[in-house]
């Protein structure tokens, strides 16, 4: 395909999960319930920062979980940036890699407080600065709580992208398939699309058992259209 034929069909994949997942939201919930937006991103965006650390190989169900747990033990950045560094192990040891995860998180609290008074900051370059921080939490952060355009290159997504047919499904670089996409995905929506494609992904689109005779986008997708051929692995 042509990125001409390329943008509209990830035009009409982006309308189709649209219809779908009308609320497009981030699985890892961070925010309280009935919590003013504005007031939430100000106090408590450290919050998405410290679980999107947690989800490297771990399920957003069990961050959640984790979470509880931690945020009600520790309930401002501060508290977590001064916790013993064995105690946030012990909360998040479900996690997996939790001695690495705790070091990064009780770091990257401490300069939240100290650099940004406790506030998430609005840049790429600022925050990948933090430890444990990469270009896939950081599009995450700017996204949703700056909304800012953002293209969250996680596994989940690079798969599916590939499978669509807007790069090679061999790829897995995370920065490649980001540059890719946002020259693709119109930047106002490519926020939500990610969110969309994490859940779509989930209902039909799993690794290992695509769900292609009830997929709602397979007359869009390169991956149901090889393997109707016999050449999908």
């Amino acid at each position: 395909m042509t990125d001409s034929q390329k943008k509209k069909r990830i035009k009409e994949i982006s309308e189709a999960l649209r219809a779908l997942y009308p609320d497009a939201v981030c699985a890892l919930t961070w925010m309280g319930d009935g919590q003013d937006e504005a007031d939430a991103v100000r106090k408590d965006g450290w919050r998405l920062l410290v679980m999107g650390r947690l989800s490297a190989q771990c399920t957003d169900a069990r961050v959640n979980l984790v979470c509880q747990d931690l945020f009600a033990k520790y309930p401002t950045c501060r508290a977590l940036a001064d916790a013993p560094l064995s105690d946030i192990e012990a909360v998040i040891r479900p996690c997996g890699l939790y001695h690495t995860k705790a070091e990064s998180i009780k770091a990257s609290c401490g300069i939240l407080c100290d650099r940004y008074g406790g506030e998430v900051p609005d840049n790429m370059e600022e925050l990948v600065a933090l430890p444990g921080v990469g270009r896939k939490i950081a599009n995450l952060l700017l996204g949703d709580l700056y909304g800012q355009p953002a293209v969250v290159a996680d596994t989940h997504f690079i798969r599916l992208c590939g499978r669509w047919g807007m790069y090679p499904a061999s790829l897995k670089d995370p920065v490649a398939v980001e540059r890719i996409m946002r020259e693709l995905l119109p930047p106002e929506e490519s926020s939500d699309f990610c969110h969309r494609a994490v859940q779509f992904g989930r209902d039909f689109c799993s690794a290992r058992r695509p769900a292609c005779d009830r997929c709602p986008v397979r007359p869009l997708c390169a991956y149901a259209d090889s393997a109707a051929d016999g050449g999908a692995e």
